[in-house]
C-alpha cells in the first residue's frame, strides 16, 4: 500500500499543480457536457468548478475528481428536452428551467437518502455485464445526439452554417483529440501528461476555423459571472418558485433515474481510485458529498453530475495525495471559466461535438465484445456449442448469455430508459444464476487486473 503523507513544501507543490492541470480538463468538458444536455456550456462549466469543490471537501474518496459526466448528462438532455415540450405547451406559467432545477434537487435529495439510510455497499450487487450493457447504451445515446445536431436529424436543428464546414470541424475534432496524446506522448514525453488532448484540439480547431473564414454555429456563453451581482442575479433567476403537484409528478421519476445513476457512476468510479491510491472510499460519506453537490449546482442552473473516472485517474497520476488537489480543481476552473468568458465564445459548436463523439468512445466498454469475437473467429463452434448446450467445453471470457445480457441492457438503455434497463437485467441476471441454471451460472464480470477493467468512462 502506498503512503499518502504530505508533509513537504514539494508535496504541497505537486498537488497545486494537480488541481491546475486538472482543471483545465474538467472546464473543458464541462462546457462540452453543458451543450450535451442543453443547457449550455455556462452550466457545465460553472457545475464542473462547484462539482470538484464540494465533493473533495466532503467526499469518501479523498483524492478524486467529481464533475458531469457523460452518462449523467445523456439523462439530463433527456430531462431538458422533456421539460421544454412539456412546459412551453402544456403548461406555460411554469418555468421549463425551474422544473429541471426542481429534478436536480430531488436527486440531491434521493442520494442523501442513499448515504442516510446507508445504501452504498449495494453497488457491488449490480452484475458487471449489466454495467457494460447501461454504459455501452448511454455512449450509442451520445453519438446519436451528436449526428442528429450535425445534420440535423430526427427533429434537431443542425448546427448554423455550411454543413460541409462543420463537418469539416468535426471530423478534424475527432482525429486530434484521438491522435494528439500518442503525438504529445512521442514528442514531448516528459510533458504529455500536462498537454491535455481535449484542450489542444479546442485551440488548434478553433484557430483554424477563424483562419479559413469559417462561418459556423459558435458556442454562445447564456450566462455571464464578472462579479456578485451577476451571481446573485443567476441564483435568483433560477430559484423554483412552483413546487406544484405537476411539477413534481414530473420530476420525481427523472430524479430517481438521474439519482441510480450518480450512485453507481460514482461508486463504481471509486473503486477504480481506490485500487490505484491502496486507501477505501468511505461510501456512504462519499454519496451524501454528491448528493450536497447536486443541490448546490440546482441553485445556479447547472447540471448533475458524478465521481468522474479520467479526471480521477488523471489527478492520481499527477500525484495528487491531499484533498487540496481536488478542491483546487473547482477553484481553478472557476478563476479559468471568469477569465476566458470570451474566448469561450469563439469556439466552433462542431468542435465539442467532435470531443463528445471521444466521450462516447471512452465510455463504450469495449472490451467485453472484444473478447467475445475474439473467440468467435478463432473457434466459433465452442461459442456455438456454449448456445446452444449452456455448457462450455473450454472456458471463454465472454460467453453468448453474458454478451446478450449486455446488449439486451444496451438496446433498453437507448429505445426506452436507463432505470429499467438495469433493473430487467439484473433480475434476468439473478433469476438465471439462482433458479434457473445454477450449475452453470453466468459471471459476474466485474473489472480484474488481467483485463486492466471494463469501463472506459468518461
Amino acid at each position: 500500500m502506498q503512503s499518502y503523507r504530505t508533509d513537504t513544501r514539494q508535496d504541497l507543490l505537486q498537488n497545486v499543480l494537480a488541481g491546475l492541470t486538472v482543471s483545465f480538463v474538467a472546464l473543458s468538458l464541462g462546457a462540452a457536457f453543458g451543450l450535451l444536455s442543453g443547457r449550455g456550456a455556462f452550466s457545465g462549466m460553472i457545475s464542473a468548478a462547484l462539482i470538484a469543490t464540494v465533493t473533495a471537501l466532503l467526499g469518501g474518496t479523498r483524492v478524486q475528481c467529481s464533475g458531469p459526466t457523460g452518462p449523467m448528462t445523456a439523462v439530463t438532455a433527456v430531462i431538458v428536452a422533456t421539460a421544454y415540450d412539456r412546459f412551453q405547451s402544456e403548461m406555460p406559467g411554469v418555468a421549463p428551467d425551474h422544473a429541471i432545477n426542481i429534478t436536480i434537487f430531488l436527486m440531491a435529495g434521493i442520494i442523501l437518502l442513499f448515504a442516510l439510510f446507508r445504501l452504498g455497499r449495494f453497488a457491488s450487487y449490480v452484475p458487471g455485464v449489466v454495467v457494460s450493457g447501461f454504459m455501452n447504451g448511454i455512449a450509442v445515446i451520445i453519438w446519436l445526439d451528436q449526428i442528429k445536431k450535425l445534420f440535423g436529424w430526427w427533429g434537431q436543428t443542425a448546427f448554423e452554417g455550411p454543413l460541409a464546414q462543420n463537418l469539416i470541424l468535426f471530423a478534424a475534432s475527432v482525429a486530434l483529440v484521438f491522435m494528439l496524446p500518442k503525438i504529445t506522448q512521442r514528442i514531448l514525453p516528459k510533458f504529455a501528461s500536462l498537454m491535455s488532448a481535449t484542450i489542444l484540439t479546442l485551440v488548434i480547431v478553433t484557430a483554424a476555423s477563424h483562419l479559413l473564414g469559417f462561418e459556423v454555429e459558435r458556442v454562445h456563453l447564456n450566462s455571464t459571472l464578472k462579479s456578485v451581482g451577476d451571481l446573485n442575479a443567476l441564483v435568483a433567476a433560477q430559484w423554483p418558485t412552483q413546487w406544484s403537484g405537476e411539477v413534481l409528478w414530473f420530476a420525481f421519476p427523472f430524479a430517481l433515474q438521474l439519482a441510480f445513476l450518480a450512485y453507481l457512476d460514482t461508486l463504481l468510479t471509486s473503486l477504480v481510485v481506490d485500487k490505484m491510491t491502496g486507501e477505501e472510499t468511505k461510501r456512504n460519506k462519499e454519496l451524501a458529498a454528491q448528493g450536497i453537490a447536486g443541490a448546490v449546482v440546482a441553485f445556479v442552473g447547472g447540471i448533475p453530475g458524478a465521481q468522474a473516472t479520467i479526471r480521477s485517474v488523471l489527478i492520481v497520476k499527477e500525484k495528487g495525495t491531499l484533498r487540496l488537489a481536488g478542491v483546487l480543481v473547482g477553484i481553478f476552473a472557476l478563476i479559468e471559466m471568469i477569465l476566458f468568458q470570451d474566448a469561450i465564445n469563439l469556439i466552433p459548436q462542431a468542435v465539442f461535438g467532435g470531443i463528445l463523439f471521444k466521450v462516447g468512445y471512452d465510455v463504450f466498454d469495449r472490451l467485453p465484445l472484444r473478447l467475445y469475437l475474439k473467440e468467435l473467429f478463432r473457434d466459433p463452434s465452442v461459442v456455438l456449442h456454449e448456445f446452444f448446450s449452456n455448457h462450455d467445453d473450454e472456458p471463454i471470457f465472454v460467453t453468448n448469455r453474458e454478451i446478450l445480457i449486455i446488449a439486451g441492457t444496451t438496446v433498453v438503455t437507448v429505445l426506452w430508459d436507463l432505470n429499467l434497463a438495469v433493473v430487467l437485467f439484473t433480475a434476468i441476471f439473478y433469476a438465471h444464476n439462482k433458479i434457473f441454471n445454477k450449475k452453470n451460472p453466468m459471471r459476474d464480470l466485474k473489472p480484474v487486473e488481467e483485463t486492466k477493467g471494463f469501463i472506459d468512462e468518461d
